[in-house]
């Protein structure tokens, strides 16, 4: 795989690893178990770069592409896929890079680079998930202003997020049901915002998860990103982009847990032999190394088609973010495979990566929705690419 990286790529994947080696280990037990964000480490990560580092350097960031962002994801969801998930991205700060005015960028963009202020997306809706278009939450044009009421659901960063990119419709009746949409930035501690902090979650426990509620928010005009009504475009565009990462998370994730069973395999002694001596379970750790490093091309093949041509293909980023989650987890169950019954046990990483690794075909669209993309894109249905705006270095 080396050899489709220039230095550069390689020395941030290498300071990466080293970083999350280093780091994640002081904190990812206790924050699994307890749920808990921690803000020392995101300080750590800010002060090295690594928080909004696709961030454009006019704006306080390092200006780098997707394929660089992406190899940092990789090595943090090796480590520790909670952790990895906090300090990888600066969630819906996309959407301001890609459809923001000058404005927006200058006054939103450098405390999210310098790692001051968090972000979140709030599109999902407790009955408009992968139905993007059945988005209920309502802003009304008021004068100057919107007044945003609804509800949204299993937000990242929710509680703790000092920025919101809230998906909302603002035409009831449009001619199509997808249309009719807008985003808006609405900035925590505004009158109506509340935030209720999801605990109890199967996986990637550190990471903050919530239920957030507007009643009567009301936001200024100057807060719509892009054009009223064109919010179901760019939410898409935004989802073309966020899949490459998750190919990334899935392709770190089956790693972490292959080199884990590979070093237990080489030390664990069952009927009087090495486990790895055993044909059977050199064969499994020969299939999971195959299958991690076919899932780790198709993921570099999305990203460098994003990062050379300016647009995310759509079914090819389908095709990274389906396969690679459904190798992480065969690699993630043949792992744990191999531990045998400490594999159950609550305190080994791999017990932690069995339960990390189911959210990588739920979130930025279900294994179901990434089949229909490619199949449309099969059939001609969805455009080879879609033209994004070519106004960041993600793109």
């Amino acid at each position: 795989m080396d050899f489709l990286l220039t230095e550069e790529q390689k020395a941030i994947k290498e300071a990466a690893r080293e970083f999350a080696e280093k780091e994640f280990p002081k904190y990812a037990e206790e924050c699994d178990r307890e749920e808990k964000f921690p803000f020392e480490l995101w300080k750590k990560a800010a002060e090295l770069g690594f928080i909004g580092m696709y961030i454009p350097e006019e704006y306080g960031g390092q200006g780098l592409g997707i394929l660089d962002f992406c190899l940092v994801v990789e090595e943090f969801w090796r480590v520790d896929a909670g952790l990895g998930m906090i300090l990888s991205t600066t969630f819906g700060s996309e959407m301001i890079m890609l459809f923001g005015t000058e404005k927006q960028k200058k006054k939103y963009l450098p405390p999210l680079a310098r790692g001051e202020k968090i972000c979140c997306a709030c599109f999902t809706e407790p009955q408009a998930g992968s139905d993007i278009a059945a988005v209920r939450t309502r802003a009304v044009k008021d004068g100057d202003e919107y007044v945003i009421n609804g509800t949204k659901m299993f937000i990242t960063n929710g509680s703790i997020a000092d920025y919101y990119i809230v998906l909302a419709r603002t035409n009831p009746n449009p001619p199509k049901r997808h249309e009719g949409l807008s985003v808006f930035i609405v900035e925590k501690g505004t009158p109506g915002l509340e935030a209720r902090k999801l605990t109890n979650k199967l996986g990637i426990r550190a990471s903050d998860t919530a239920e957030v509620v507007f009643k009567d928010v009301r936001v200024p005009e100057e807060n719509l990103i892009g054009k009223e009504g064109d919010g179901f475009r760019q939410a898409m565009e935004f989802f073309n982009l966020t899949r490459i990462h998750v190919a990334f998370q899935a392709v770190g994730l089956a790693q972490g847990a292959f080199e884990l069973a590979l070093e237990y395999a080489k030390n664990r002694e069952v009927f009087e032999k090495k486990l790895v001596d055993f044909q059977m379970t050199r064969e499994k750790l020969a299939k999971m190394r195959t299958e991690i490093e076919a899932a780790r091309l198709l993921a570099i093949q999305a990203a460098l088609v994003a990062d050379k041509t300016g647009s995310p293909d759509p079914g090819l980023t389908a095709m990274a973010k389906y396969y690679a989650a459904k190798i992480a987890q065969r690699v993630v169950y043949e792992a744990q495979q191999l531990y045998g019954g400490y594999g159950f046990m609550g305190d080994q990483a791999i017990s932690r990566m069995y339960r990390d690794v189911r959210i990588l075909e739920i979130y930025e669209g279900t294994r179901e929705i990434e089949l229909e993309v490619i199949a449309r894109s099969i059939l001609g249905r969805v455009p080879s690419r879609l033209k994004i705006l070519r106004r960041h270095p993600l793109m």
